[in-house]
């Protein structure tokens, strides 16, 4: 590829590049030397599980892999344990260290479903940080201003409406910046919200009297619901775990708007592709189902196998379409103690049906679950009221569950 369209295929689906002609510039110095630039993304081990949200920035990733670059994918197993503020109105609580290296353990097992093995380089970023002396942590202090990092949105706010801010909430964004300086980055990306810590690592680079890294920020994907950003918390992701008729049947309930959303950045096809696509739902000449069904299938393939994609297709249109129940449905015994009367949110969430009671009484509340084909509205409903002690249980369109209570008699 030229350099232009090395930038065209690195623009695609990026909100921001500070600045682009610094990026033409390491482009062009990388091709003359024939040495790869260091591109540096971050990732916090909070959670045990990758969704598609995270996947955003693995695939622009593989666009500087595919351009003959080296990406580390950055565990931030020190920062971790601070907690990003980022978003926050109070201060999260931090993990433990077990914790984040078990995390960080599934990170690692997750990535390569994308990112290429002989261009990826997976570090830690206590390798450096956790090796710092009180001095060092002074001096990197010294190289910033209260007042700078106050002018962080979340900070401002939080300051503004009296929530507190602790000192170790300040050090982040000078901990993520200094773990530019450590690698000598050539280029970082994140999201939209990691604006203000990805330009103190510029800062930070300039003041060790590095050339500052280009900043490359890519939007936060809307989750399902195609309101809210992509989050576990949230119950409208897709997790990259997840099995392939699940990736499938949560892919096909997006909307037609944002299935062009997810082409873009969930898929390598490029934007004159996706385009075209658009315009022929638009005329008439092809199915939003079809379309849509055509980016289910290909995400799928890309963290399973094409085989895989093509059987969650027909999963799909077997239980969904036809109205045909799953051929093989997890079978499972729900212990019931003495005394004990849980409700049907409970049976949800403990099951793994839906990701938290909230979102089961949400669930609910929708007309979205039902007890052997039986529609169940009411948010209180019981056990004691099902009046089934073994019965299938669906909750959306993909999840289906048979339950065996196990428990007192009486139920």
């Amino acid at each position: 590829m030229t350099i232009d369209e090395q930038l065209q295929y690195l623009r695609k689906g990026a909100v921001e590049i500070i600045n682009e002609e610094e990026l033409r510039a390491k482009l062009k110095g990388a091709q003359a030397a024939g040495t790869p630039l260091v591109v540096k993304v971050g990732f916090d081990p909070t959670a045990p599980d990758l969704h598609l949200g995270h996947t955003v920035l693995m695939r622009k990733m593989k666009h500087f892999q595919d351009l003959g670059h080296t990406v580390v994918f950055l565990i931030g197993d020190f920062t971790g344990m601070i907690g990003d503020p980022t978003g926050r109105n109070k201060t999260r609580p931090p993990l433990g260290r077990e914790e984040i290296l078990k995390n960080a353990d599934t990170y690692r097992t997750q990535v390569f479903k994308i990112l290429d093995p002989q261009r990826t380089v997976i570090d830690f970023n206590s390798r450096w940080l956790s090796k710092l002396t009180s001095e060092e942590m002074l001096r990197l202090c010294a190289k910033y201003t209260v007042a700078r990092i106050l002018e962080r949105d979340d900070f401002a706010k939080r300051l503004k409406s009296g929530q507190p801010i602790s000192i170790h909430e300040l050090l982040y964004p000078l901990a993520q910046g200094y773990d530019s300086v450590a690698l000598k980055a050539d280029v970082e990306m994140g999201g939209t919200d990691q604006k203000f810590n990805l330009l103190v690592g510029r800062d930070l680079m300039r003041e060790y009297g590095m050339a500052p890294q280009v900043l490359l920020m890519m939007p936060l994907l809307e989750g399902l619901d195609g309101v809210e950003k992509m989050s576990k918390s949230l119950g409208n992701y897709v997790g990259i775990t997840e099995p392939p008729e699940t990736m499938f049947g949560k892919l096909m309930s997006i909307s037609d708007a944002l299935m062009f959303r997810y082409y873009e950045l969930l898929t390598d096809l490029s934007l004159s592709e996706i385009e075209e696509l658009r315009q022929s739902v638009a005329n008439g000449i092809r199915h939003p189902m079809e379309v849509k069904r055509t980016l289910a299938k290909g995400i799928v393939a890309d963290f399973y196998s094409l085989d895989e994609a093509l059987n969650a297709d027909v999963v799909f249109r077997r239980v969904h379409q036809q109205h045909e129940q799953p051929e093989q449905v997890e079978e499972t015994d729900f212990k019931v103690e003495p005394g004990q009367d849980p409700t049907l949110a409970d049976i949800l969430a403990l099951n793994g049906l839906t990701s938290s009671r909230s979102e089961a009484r949400r669930l609910i509340k929708a007309g979205a679950v039902d007890v052997d084909g039986r529609k169940i509205t009411d948010v209180a409903a019981r056990v004691s009221r099902l009046g089934v002690k073994n019965f299938m249980l669906r909750c959306g369109k993909i999840h289906f569950k048979r339950i065996r209570l196990v428990g007192p008699s009486d139920l």
